[in-house]
């Protein structure tokens, strides 16, 4: 089992028994770990102690961050974003598909893929010439149907297997150490609502979240919270497009297509980032 596993079931437990405030002797029984080695474990992981997590895991904190958040129309252009803007952690430049090269359906383009471990499980970076278009956390050991999602969505493109092109990529966006000396590209297909909402989500802070009405608001589309909720669902790059950060109006951290054990885990490991800053 994987560190990654045993800070889900953690993170599981915690979640559920949240409002009994469970102690560190209590989950590290769950885990069938003695408490020194649970914490340690924990602290590796996360880099807080188990009882900080908690502490995040709180819907009060995540009422706390929207009240405290600024309104995301107060940050420059919002979808107009230009290569140099800083966005959260990452200089991240976001380049959508042309019409055109829609219409071909990746026919004349490579596509490279790699699996990959992160602190969330394993995970599969795809790569075009011009950036990132695909990244989503899979099961272990299952490739087939992120590839064959890929091949679906390009159709025409030659797909092939290269670890060695998205290692440092991986590297670079999962690692607490390393900071990008060139921006983050990224490459991606979506109809102009979802490239705007996908624009927005890049201007979420680390360590902030936003509601589904903000964002709406953002785009100049107040009432179509509900359309932005499909849009961040269908976001084609996790975690570096932050649709971890949008919560619901009521402080529940709500779904996530990839998990909500692991939204809330890339929530702590968030948290830590931010203490340590």
């Amino acid at each position: 089992m994987s560190d990654y596993d045993r800070i889900a079931q953690a993170i599981a437990y915690i979640t559920r028994y949240a409002s009994s405030q469970p102690t560190l002797n209590d989950v590290a029984a769950h885990l069938r770990l003695s408490p020194f080695h649970f914490q340690r474990l924990f602290c590796r992981w996360a880099g807080v102690t188990p009882k900080r997590y908690l502490q995040v895991l709180t819907v009060e904190r995540a009422k706390r961050l929207l009240a405290e958040s600024r309104p995301l129309l107060d940050v420059t252009d919002a979808v107009g974003l230009s290569s140099g803007s800083r966005l959260y952690d990452h200089f991240v430049h976001l380049e959508a598909v042309t019409p055109g090269e829609f219409k071909l359906a990746g026919e004349g383009m490579t596509i490279e893929f790699g699996m990959h471990d992160t602190p969330f499980g394993p995970v599969f970076i795809a790569v075009t010439a011009r950036g990132i278009c695909s990244l989503e956390f899979v099961e272990s050991g299952v490739i087939e149907s992120a590839r064959a999602r890929l091949a679906q969505k390009w159709p025409h493109a030659q797909v092939r297997e290269n670890p060695t092109r998205t290692r440092a990529i991986a590297g670079t966006i999962f690692s607490r150490n390393i900071t990008p000396d060139r921006p983050l590209s990224l490459h991606v297909s979506g109809t102009n609502f979802q490239i705007n909402v996908w624009k927005a989500l890049l201007q979420i802070p680390s360590g902030h979240v936003a509601s589904y009405a903000e964002i709406a608001t953002a785009i100049g589309r107040p009432c179509a919270a509900r359309a932005v909720g499909r849009a961040v669902g269908d976001n084609p790059v996790a975690f570096v497009i932050p649709c971890h950060r949008v919560i619901r109006q009521s402080g529940d951290l709500g779904s996530y297509h990839w998990g909500e054990i692991r939204k809330h885990a890339i929530h702590a490991w968030e948290a830590a980032r931010q203490d340590a800053h």
